[in-house]
């Protein structure tokens, strides 16, 4: 082969990578700070890193807008906690409007990449406000959660199976956009607060630098009865534990109330989606990416380590059982390629 050929072949070939490299996908995730943004503010890195393609973000949605937007086929990537496809294929909750048969169909359009928990639900507050635990919210000022979500439906459940009490009746719920929530909190407009955190992120570190606080662990007894565990193995929950280890990493300020030091508590599962349309190819090599690089991402932040970007437990990552979704064959096949077993229940 002349030169002149070579170099034209060699010019056809970045052109074709070129090509690759430019294809379009839109991604939709939360504000920045805590782990459904990291995920997916990683993988848009390294998919344009590696020629995948160029995702465009989306920021500062639920994920109600986002798993909707993933199933109707709005955008191509989104954060999907597992509550949602579990009340979209009923159509209660959040699409109660589209009733129970176009429900089932939209469920039915989600693929998972790959799983990870959206945080774990802490009851935490200054200890000034004088709260005692879980048996002493009765009358008492709650951050729940944000005006619209499945965040404040979870913390309310667990607070009704822990103490009884309903929302209104029981105990004032106070809601507050996400972005707000660590104003909220430190203005002292509420007592304790009840969130799904990662340990440690931003939010508790930035209520904690004003003070000390309390951490309230859910006590071994009611951790482990058949009430709570049905709400632990609910769809889009899973048990979750934290060692006193862990829990440090919080500082000084948090002090941790439990028999043993470990943080028991119900953890939010779910994971990014796709649709079941996607190229199988791509959604193999977006999965290849994100497990190729999980000492990047551990490494972009303290709790990272803490959420479960590779644990395919079906318990602790929240799949099979009554969760409708199941993994992308490209991202199994991904997972598969690297060592891991992934249920066949979650296939």
């Amino acid at each position: 082969m002349n030169r002149l050929a070579a170099t034209a072949t060699l010019a056809l070939g970045l052109t074709g990578q070129m090509a690759a490299a430019q294809e379009n996908l839109t991604a939709m995730t939360s504000t920045p700070g805590v782990a459904v943004h990291l995920t997916i503010a990683h993988l848009a890195e390294v998919a344009s890193e590696r020629g995948i393609a160029n995702i465009q973000i989306t920021l500062g949605q639920t994920g109600v807008n986002a798993t909707l937007a993933v199933a109707e086929g709005r955008t191509d990537i989104g954060i999907c906690p597992f509550i949602l496809p579990f009340l979209m294929s009923r159509g209660v909750g959040p699409f109660a409007d589209m009733g129970a048969e176009r429900g089932a169909e939209l469920a039915e359009n989600l693929r998972v990449l790959y799983p990870y928990s959206f945080g774990a639900y802490t009851l935490y507050g200054y200890d000034t406000a004088g709260v005692g635990g879980w048996d002493d919210l009765e009358g008492r000022r709650v951050l729940d959660g944000p005006p619209r979500g499945a965040a404040t439906n979870e913390a309310r459940s667990l607070i009704q199976v822990m103490t009884g009490l309903e929302a209104g009746s029981g105990f004032t719920a106070v809601e507050s956009d996400w972005s707000q929530m660590a104003t909220t909190i430190t203005e002292g407009s509420v007592d304790v607060a009840l969130l799904p955190e990662f340990i440690p992120s931003d939010r508790p570190l930035q209520a904690l630098s004003a003070g000390r606080m309390n951490f309230y662990s859910i006590p071994i007894e009611q951790f482990e009865s058949e009430a709570v565990q049905r709400v632990l193995t609910a769809p889009g929950s899973a048990p979750f534990t934290l060692t006193a280890e862990q829990m440090a990493a919080l500082g000084e300020n948090a002090h941790v109330v439990s028999e043993d030091g470990i943080f028991r508590t119900r953890g939010s599962v779910g994971g990014n989606c796709v649709n079941a349309a996607m190229d199988e190819e791509m959604a193999y090599q977006l999965t290849r990416a994100h497990i190729e690089t999980l000492d990047q991402i551990y490494e972009k932040a303290l709790y990272a380590r803490n959420v479960g970007f590779e644990n395919l437990d079906p318990v602790a990552s929240g799949m099979c059982g009554l969760n409708p979704v199941r993994y992308h064959p490209g991202a199994v096949r991904a997972w598969e390629e690297a060592g891991y077993d992934v249920p066949d229940c979650a296939q």
